[in-house]
């Protein structure tokens, strides 16, 4: 606090960084070093080619010992880079890790004023005064630590959160895996090859499944969804709701006393029932009854009832019989279970193309997405895998490929991104049709292709010697024949510089991918941020791509970015070897970032509470009074709360008021403070 802050004199070193030309190229060093030296309070000033190696951080190191100094200010690039490194160094020169300043002179000086050497370098003059300024306020800041709960939660079970639950499993940690579907396996379940390699997917992915199925670390827990998230790292209390299946496991039924009862998946049920609807899981494209399993391979093998469509007629239990299995009563019901870290492998939705009118989607039954492409190739899939047109189940001999649907689209119906595997998986769906049908031709029309992965680009090469046909150009609009049901696309190639309308038998969408629908409650269940375009962001793109603004939840998959099955394996086993560190530790130490209730002048007015985006607020009784709390772990030092309270009773710890005002006053007055 300021009036226990201890009464010494500031003495306060600053290091300049060349960043080889990446700020000298357009900051004078020199000048800003000489002029670092006419600052209050600074008793050395130094420059360094690069501060952040060895030697650099060495002369912080020695400087500290040398001159005595109670804060150092380093003038380099974005504290999201190195301020950690720099605190380091504050540290093992004997102070206090958090009397250490950056200034930001590269990512918001250098880099953008590059054609404007004079003003950048006044502009560097002006951060490093602001800089000192506030170094010389700076106070000893104590971390603390707290217990973490020895066991993990994953959700979402698609390859990438099977493969972060089967990591943390491994490593000895208890995980519940959470999977909103009665089947984990997620959309890699729906596929029917993997390219470059043209694996079978679910041979691949099967195995897997089972494996997180009899893992006995692993809890599995499908056809569930996350209620609730309170808590922080170390210690996440989550709120389950378990959806009511309507069909009971061998273990549940045992506690009902059905000794030998439950569910076995011998699909009895399924066949006598009477309803039948679209099955989502074929995309619409075979039929499902109101008691199902979505395919063969599910994982749990257990039944689920679609109560929407249930007609409660009672043939699946007569025919149940003595395996009492079936509970058309059945009700969603509640756990809360502690955690001490949590990774999200959320997924993606696929864009509904249907809004890009010109080409038809829904409107023309041959028209169709690559999904419902990989359900109609898929020898599981409603066709059994022989490919036929929508509209007459004929087989088709031209087949064009549009990609890009939707994908690095500007014209505000569409995604401005790439969606990376499309290029893909349509090269790979072109030689599936060459594969299975003699004398069919692909045709696939491009912006460019993006074959960027091992292997990949060899495989490019194999379709276009295979005979696929490319087009560059993008897809104008797309006609029907109202009589043969044909196909016109009009496009221009734009390699040939000339338009053209090809008529074909079949058109197939490589649409975009985007975030999964339930992206938005995700981010506010677990407090964590978004991109622009609606990903899951990232602490760090760089250097810290598994974590999230919150400690203590990692993400996984495409739900942090497009990226193909390789990609989000490899993520998804470092999201889990980041969320097993805290666990294996015992404790993690927190940022001292956090606010403190000046309890003497606080009114207990309790405005600030519903203010406070992290939850970390609450009201307590203390000696006769009501005061704010706050919950030192749930904090991550936003300053809303002190920026509103109208007593001042609310103390910012590294960013307090006079260290702010300090600075404010530095930039203000220049060099007349």
């Amino acid at each position: 606090m300021a009036e226990l802050k201890k009464k010494e004199e500031p003495k306060i070193g600053v290091f300049v960084c060349h960043c080889g030309t990446n700020i000298a190229g357009s900051i004078d060093i020199k000048a800003v070093m000489e002029y670092a030296k006419t600052l209050p309070n600074v008793a050395i000033a130094d420059d360094y080619q690069y501060m952040c190696s060895t030697p650099g951080q060495n002369k912080v190191v020695e400087a500290i010992e040398e001159h005595k100094l109670t804060g150092v200010v380093v003038a380099a690039c974005s504290p999201r880079l190195h301020e950690p490194t720099f605190r380091g160094a504050t540290k093992l020169g004997g102070l206090n890790p958090f009397r250490f300043e950056m200034a930001n002179i590269r990512e918001q000086n250098s880099w953008v004023h590059m054609h404007q050497p004079e003003e950048a370098t006044e502009k560097a003059k002006d951060a490093v005064r602001i800089a000192v300024a506030k170094a010389s306020l700076l106070e000893d800041l104590i971390p603390k630590s707290v217990p973490v709960e020895q066991a993990a939660m994953v959700v979402g079970g698609g390859v990438g959160g099977m493969q972060a639950a089967l990591d943390l499993a491994n490593a000895g940690i208890k995980t519940y895996l959470i999977e909103k579907e009665p089947s984990i396996g997620g959309r890699m379940s729906q596929l029917d090859k993997t390219f470059p390699t043209l694996d079978c997917s679910q041979c691949i992915l099967t195995p897997k499944m089972v494996d997180v199925a009899r893992n006995e670390n692993i809890e599995l827990l499908t056809y569930t969804e996350v209620e609730a998230v309170e808590g922080y790292i170390g210690n996440f209390d989550v709120t389950l709701r378990k959806k009511a299946r309507g069909v009971l496991t061998t273990e549940e039924a045992e506690a009902r006393g059905f000794v030998g009862g439950g569910c076995n998946g011998c699909g009895d049920c399924e066949d006598v029932c009477p309803v039948i609807r679209p099955n989502p899981f074929e995309l619409g494209m075979a039929p499902m009854k109101a008691i199902y399993v979505y395919h063969p391979q599910v994982s749990p093998l257990l039944y689920t009832i679609d109560f929407d469509s249930c007609v409660k007629c009672n043939l699946c239990v007569d025919i149940c019989g003595d395996k009492k299995a079936i509970d058309l009563n059945a009700v969603d019901e509640f756990e809360t279970v502690k955690v001490g870290s949590i990774i999200l492998a959320t997924g993606y939705d696929i864009f509904p193309i249907e809004e890009k009118h010109e080409w038809g989607y829904k409107n023309y039954d041959n028209v169709i997405t690559s999904l419902e492409f990989e359900r109609l190739i898929c020898a599981s899939g409603p066709t059994g895998g022989h490919l036929i047109r929508p509209s007459d189940g004929a087989v088709p001999k031209k087949i064009a490929f549009v990609l890009c649907a939707g994908s690095r689209d500007n014209t505000g119906v569409g995604k401005p991104y790439c969606s990376r595997f499309c290029c893909m998986y349509s090269l790979k769906h072109a030689h599936q049709i060459i594969e299975k049908i003699p004398g069919a031709v692909p045709y696939i029309f491009y912006m460019d292709i993006r074959s960027f992965g091992k292997m990949y680009e060899e495989f490019y090469y194999r379709i276009q010697d295979e005979g696929a046909k490319f087009i560059r150009g993008r897809v104008a609009n797309i006609l029907e024949d109202p009589v043969t049901k044909n196909l016109h696309v009009n496009a221009e190639d734009t390699l040939l510089g000339r338009p053209i309308d090809m008529e074909v038998d079949m058109v197939v969408l490589a649409a975009a991918v985007q975030p999964s629908a339930q992206t938005e409650a995700t981010r506010r269940l677990f407090g964590v941020s978004c991109s622009q375009d609606g990903w899951l962001l990232e602490a760090h793109p760089k250097l810290n791509p598994c974590g999230t603004t919150t400690a203590g939840v990692y993400l996984a998959g495409v739900c942090q970015g497009p990226k193909d099955i390789p990609d989000t394996v490899a993520q998804a086993e470092g999201a889990a070897s980041a969320a097993s560190i805290p666990i294996h530790r015992g404790e993690v130490e927190l940022e001292p970032y956090f606010a403190v209730c000046l309890e003497d002048i606080c009114a207990g007015c309790g405005m600030c509470i519903n203010l406070c985006p992290y939850q970390a607020l609450s009201l307590i009784e203390k000696d006769g009074r009501t005061v704010m709390h706050v919950t030192e772990a749930k904090c991550k030092g936003c300053g809303t709360c002190g920026g509103f309270c109208p007593g001042g009773a609310i103390w910012m710890q590294h960013f307090t008021t006079p260290q702010i005002v300090a600075q404010i006053d530095a930039f203000l007055l220049g060099g007349e403070q």
